[in-house]
């Protein structure tokens, strides 16, 4: 006979499930003879997608095949415990690889590599968290290629949708956020986020039923990055407003035209 915890538990899971399976749906994620690389920090969110993922390539139609990737950045001060990543996958059924990277000093970016450029961000480009971040996809995207995956899934949450407008709105003045699905230019790879339409609080409740683990150390630029403070706004701005993200993500798919004419400052 199962336990009030285990009937709770498995009722989250068949909301998250709803909802992952409406993104996968409605924004077309996955196909058959898909190959998905996912993205997993070990943070809940990325735990939750390779449960999910695991789960869903399980079942006959569609067919795909998937393979989690953890990469570690030598140069920053966190980290998970692989140990507990690879029976986690082991038990999802989903194969592991393990990456470490290095990070080149900032100054050799100017006369080297190129990175984006994130115009109206001043320091962006060589802030750490931007650096980091850069160098985990792009180890994500060359892994991808070698094996031959046409897909890489990110566990971006609607909070991280609604969140990323804002970020968009107050420092680049654009409409603008991350896609539940987007086509690369330059290769022949998608990203896709089957989370999109799930709340970040359902997911902390899950992995609070589940037991997740927490990572060992966290990143220590964690609370003081842009997003970590457009994160605190956003939770003020539904102290106004509960359903404010709905509101958010509802008015991506509600513009209107505009009437007015661009507002310009005389000199």
């Amino acid at each position: 006979m199962k336990t009030p915890e285990q009937i709770a538990q498995e009722k989250q899971l068949e909301r998250l499930t709803k909802r992952f399976h409406k993104a996968c749906a409605d924004y077309g994620l996955i196909a058959d003879g898909d190959h998905i690389l996912i993205g997993l920090s070990g943070g809940k969110d990325s735990l939750l997608l390779t449960e999910l993922l695991g789960r869903r390539a399980k079942i006959y139609k569609p067919r795909f095949q998937v393979t989690a990737l953890h990469v570690r950045v030598k140069e920053r001060d966190y980290h998970t415990d692989l140990s507990y990543l690879e029976s986690f996958c082991r038990e999802a059924g989903v194969p592991l690889l393990i990456r470490d990277i290095s990070l080149p000093p900032a100054p050799s970016l100017k006369g080297g590599e190129k990175t984006p450029s994130l115009q109206g961000r001043s320091g962006e480009a060589t802030s750490p968290c931007f650096l980091c971040s850069w160098y985990r996809r792009k180890t994500l995207f060359n892994v991808a290629q070698d094996l031959g995956c046409n897909k890489i899934a990110f566990g971006h949450h609607r909070d991280d949708i609604a969140q990323t407008l804002l970020m968009n709105l107050i420092f680049q003045g654009a409409f603008a956020t991350m896609p539940p699905v987007l086509q690369m230019e330059k290769m022949p790879l998608q990203l896709i986020r089957p989370l999109c339409l799930i709340d970040e609080s359902d997911i902390s409740t899950y992995a609070a039923m589940r037991g997740y683990e927490k990572q060992a150390k966290l990143c220590p630029f964690e609370h003081v990055s842009s997003r970590e403070k457009v994160k605190d706004l956003l939770e003020q701005i539904k102290q106004l407003n509960p359903e404010a993200i709905d509101s958010l993500c509802g008015a991506m798919t509600n513009i209107k035209e505009a009437y007015l004419p661009p507002l310009k400052v005389k000199s």
